[in-house]
């Protein structure tokens, strides 16, 4: 039972890894693409960096996931050794990560209210006449079709090898 919880545990942290090395990857290209679309919008493309708005794995969009996957290898290594601590770790970091992801979730589909409304908090006339839908729309151009069907199956692995790991644990 514990190879089970610590397999579903390495299945979720691999998740986690997924979109930052995405990012790594294709980032600059969908940088790159955003940059055009405010120039097209007749914007100064220096608006992403001064607003923390990044589409590569720098900063949160890498330590944060990184962290997370590290913390369930850990609960997973636990696991596979049997130490006492195991269960009542997993059950916290899988609790934890579910409530993460559901963040992430409500972040991904609410990303163009999102951006609108932090532009519109800064009060600088220039991020207000942005056309939010078609910046993100256009470094959304910049990822290779394939990532919307990771970013889902993330999505579901997510959801699924915790929710399926907390129930064994409750077997237990």
């Amino acid at each position: 039972m514990n190879v089970f919880v610590a397999a579903l545990q390495l299945s979720v942290a691999g998740a986690f890894v997924s979109i930052p090395a995405v990012r790594a990857r294709f980032g600059a290209i969908a940088t790159s693409a955003a940059k055009a679309e405010l120039n097209r919008q007749g914007v100064r493309t220096t608006v992403l960096e001064e607003n923390g708005m990044r589409f590569d794995a720098g900063g949160h969009e890498t330590w944060a996931p990184v962290s997370i996957a590290a913390v369930l290898a850990a609960a997973a290594v636990l696991n596979l050794i049997g130490d006492s601590w195991a269960g009542m770790l997993s059950w916290i970091v899988l609790g934890l990560v579910l409530a993460i992801n559901c963040v992430i979730l409500y972040s991904n589909l609410t990303a163009t209210a999102s951006v609108r409304a932090a532009f519109a908090r800064k009060g600088d006339p220039e991020l207000a006449r942005i056309d939010v839908a078609a910046l993100l729309k256009a470094a959304e151009s910049g990822f290779p079709r394939w990532v919307w069907v990771l970013q889902n199956a993330r999505h579901v692995i997510v959801f699924g090898a915790s929710g399926l790991a907390l129930a064994t644990l409750a077997l237990v």
